[in-house]
């Protein structure tokens, strides 16, 4: 039979103990080869992947040239038309994999994978850049969220907060879509955000007892966590996670939330002279 760990395991805190007993070549490799595969593919930039200069879908999605399916909107209606109509965010699915575009295959196979070169044109254009935000910002207000700083990615609760998490809570397929994500945040330079939320849920969870199911908790160690190109916020980020899980005096609180992104935004590092 196969065994589930949770998160809280003693078993998996162990496993995890004995892979920083290494030295750091063979820990980062250990523990680059224990992440699932989807996760190993986006941190190594999706290898050998070849770019079909044929296909421009999201680009001109995303230019509000092309119509997503199935649902057949411009981006700029889509933003417009869905951005509180929690329902119709909660119950399509096809919307998701336009929005957020990766180099991945998703479920909807009216959507096109992210060429590389798509993804070069869209960087470069402010107007894209612009609607990516509002993609997120939308999403964001669907999990109860609000997005506070743009330069830190500090967030705050929304007002409906209690309504939104209780429908992250019962609808895990959210769970996918947030890794999905913060994916794209980090491939379109966007990767300051990402951690500025999972340290906003981290606070929730250790501080506030909210959003602290084992299946977003699983979620959020094993993938969400993991959606950081930059190894050194990384490995960082998972440290904290595990302080708050495993020793039950650390609590991460919302001033430290708060701290560990000015220290960031000051410093260049969320790493403390102590830490160093």
């Amino acid at each position: 039979m196969l065994r589930v760990l949770s998160s809280h395991s003693p078993l998996l805190r162990l496993r995890h103990s004995r892979i920083l007993a290494f030295p750091p070549s063979v820990r980062n490799a250990a523990t680059r080869m224990s992440l699932p595969r989807d996760i190993r593919e986006f941190l190594e930039g999706y290898p050998g992947l070849p770019d079909d200069p044929r296909l421009n879908a999201n680009l001109e999605f995303y230019s509000n040239r092309r119509r997503c399916r199935p649902d057949n909107l411009l981006i700029d209606e889509l933003h417009e038309q869905w951005k509180t109509n929690y329902a119709k965010l909660e119950y399509k699915h096809g919307y998701i994999q336009w929005l957020f575009p990766l180099q991945e295959y998703g479920m909807n196979y009216e959507a096109q994978p992210l060429q590389k070169h798509e993804l070069a044109a869209m960087k470069d254009d402010a107007n894209i850049l612009e609607r990516l935000h509002r993609s997120y910002t939308m999403m964001l207000g669907f999990y109860g969220m609000q997005l506070v700083s743009r330069e830190t990615g500090e967030l705050r609760r929304a007002d409906n907060w209690e309504q939104r998490y209780r429908n992250l809570v019962r609808a895990p397929h959210n769970n996918l879509r947030i890794s999905r994500i913060l994916k794209c945040l980090s491939e379109f330079g966007q990767e300051r955000l990402n951690a500025g939320f999972l340290l906003f849920v981290l606070s929730e969870q250790s501080a506030n007892d909210q959003l602290n199911t084992q299946t977003i908790t699983s979620s959020m160690d094993r993938w969400w966590a993991n959606c950081l190109r930059n190894e050194e916020e990384r490995r960082w980020v998972n440290e904290t996670i595990q302080n708050a899980r495993s020793k039950p005096d650390h609590v991460f609180t919302d001033d430290a939330y708060r701290e560990a992104l000015r220290r960031r935004q000051e410093t260049g590092s969320f790493r403390t002279a102590e830490d160093a």
